[in-house]
């Protein structure tokens, strides 16, 4: 939208009756290129921009980590990027709250054989909750974040869209936003074409993060290797156990549930048998890693949990819904029906198997024609 749009259509470009000079936007601000360009775009349309950065754990440990977000390299970052561009910048510490909100159930849920998404727990229970509250506390019209998604206004008011960009939607990580934190979030980023483009406006604005690398990991998660984490969190969580066929052989040993998720296939030593075999279900009563053939990864059903739904009226409004569904980060949405049970729990039934589906994943709702996210749940084992 032009800087002259407010005199043009009676809004600014964050859809407010008033000039931009006039109207206050926290900017959550990681560190990273994608929220730099947000809030020094914003600073430069005139809007009395007021960046945020969270401490989410101890980052002395971090400092030399590469590949993930929030660190104290990340709050040095933001910082230079708030005195670059001329506006305040706070760094709230919210160690404890990350903890018990995030880290904790992660943990948790892996002893209990999910296999959790802890950064859309991160948006929902502390980034959208206390840092939006933050935010409102500030006195700010608008929260803006460097996410690649996009709020459109429909006929009943703001909905959630997919990304332009496919290859950066974070659509699946978004999808428990709910109607009133919708209401209240702006994402500036989430209608350009690519990430170049964002890289391009950091260059034009002079930014030192403009060549900065993408985040990779798990914020919390060195390397990727969720096993030390969760050993180092829950000492003694590593129990070994046997390795057994879905037929009831006993094909080895495992090194611990928490090394092991549904689908996998590598790392299982259980090498020279004649046919591939893959994790099917993870027996945490009798710490049983079970294996079998990848046909028995297909899943119809899912049953989810903590359902969102910002598809418009209420949840249970129809019996069974036609929508598109994602149940991985990484799969393309696919056809289903969802059938509610409440406001909060609903079953998905897949039009075309899928495999590997796994418990602690989400599932999230898209509309079946156009981009809209009507919201998702939380897979789980079921009754």
């Amino acid at each position: 939208m032009p800087l002259d749009s407010f005199t043009t259509t009676g809004l600014n470009s964050l859809g407010f009756a008033k000039p931009a000079s006039q109207t206050r936007v926290v900017v959550a601000m990681s560190g990273g290129v994608d929220s730099s360009v947000v809030a020094a775009q914003l600073k430069e349309e005139g809007y009395d921009v007021v960046g945020v950065t969270l401490q989410l754990y101890d980052h002395g440990a971090a400092l030399a980590k590469k590949g993930a977000c929030c660190a104290g390299r990340d709050i040095h970052d933001a910082r230079r990027v708030a005195e670059a561009m001329g506006f305040p910048h706070y760094v709230l510490d919210y160690e404890n709250t990350f903890r018990e909100a995030v880290i904790d159930e992660f943990a948790d849920s892996y002893l209990a054989g999910a296999t959790p998404v802890p950064c859309i727990r991160c948006n929902e229970r502390v980034k959208f909750k206390d840092l939006l509250a933050t935010a409102k506390d500030l006195d700010a019209d608008c929260m803006a974040t460097g996410h690649y998604i996009r709020r459109e206004m429909g006929a009943a008011g703001a909905e959630l869209h997919s990304a332009a960009d496919a290859n950066r939607d974070q659509s699946y990580f978004l999808f428990s936003t709910t109607q009133e934190q919708l209401d209240y979030l702006r994402f500036p980023l989430g209608g350009l074409a690519s990430k170049a483009e964002t890289r391009a406006l950091a260059a034009r604005y002079g930014l030192s993060v403009a060549d900065k690398p993408d985040s990779q990991d798990i914020c919390f998660v060195p390397n990727g290797n969720y096993a030390a984490v969760i050993e180092k969190l829950r000492p003694g969580a590593a129990e070994p156990g046997e390795i057994v066929h879905v037929d009831g052989r006993v094909l080895g040993e495992h090194r611990g549930l928490i090394h092991y998720t549904v689908g996998q296939r590598r790392g299982l030593g259980i090498g020279g048998l004649d046919e591939p075999l893959y994790v099917v279900k993870l027996d945490v009563e009798a710490q049983r890693v079970v294996v079998g053939p990848k046909e028995m990864l297909a899943t119809r059903r899912v049953p989810l949990k903590e359902v969102n739904w910002i598809g418009g009226g209420s949840f249970t409004d129809s019996k069974e819904r036609e929508v598109l569904v994602r149940v991985r980060s990484t799969r393309p949405p696919a056809p289903a029906v969802i059938r509610p049970i409440n406001e909060t729990e609903a079953e998905v039934e897949l039009l075309s198997p899928e495999q590997g589906v796994s418990p602690g994943q989400a599932c999230v709702f898209y509309a079946t024609e156009g981009s809209r996210v009507l919201g998702g749940g939380w897979i789980w084992k079921g009754r």
